[in-house]
């Protein structure tokens, strides 16, 4: 946008209306900077999230693996109501 061009707004709209502009414009682009830092944050926070949830799905494996081969060495009955409910639909750590 060259010098003629913003005086012809001006010249057309009114000084008021043409500075409201320029400060709405003004407005949008710091409003596009902020809100990408805060989606790109956003993103690095879901896949963090994700990673420890997966982390937690393996661990929980693993003690109702080791919680397993436990009971069967001690000759103990395993918790068959813990095992069933290591699927992944809901939440196995209710003991």
């Amino acid at each position: 946008m060259d010098i003629n061009a913003a005086f012809n707004l001006i010249a057309d709209v009114g000084f008021p209306i043409a500075a409201a502009i320029a400060g709405g414009y003004f407005v949008f682009l710091t409003m596009k900077f902020i809100l990408a830092g805060v989606m790109s944050s956003i993103k690095s926070l879901s896949n963090i999230i994700s990673s420890l949830d997966n982390r937690v799905k393996t661990m929980n494996h693993d003690v109702i693996r080791i919680d397993t081969l436990v009971s069967n060495v001690m000759g103990v009955k395993p918790d068959l109501d813990r095992i069933s409910r290591a699927d992944g639909k809901t939440d196995a750590r209710k003991d």
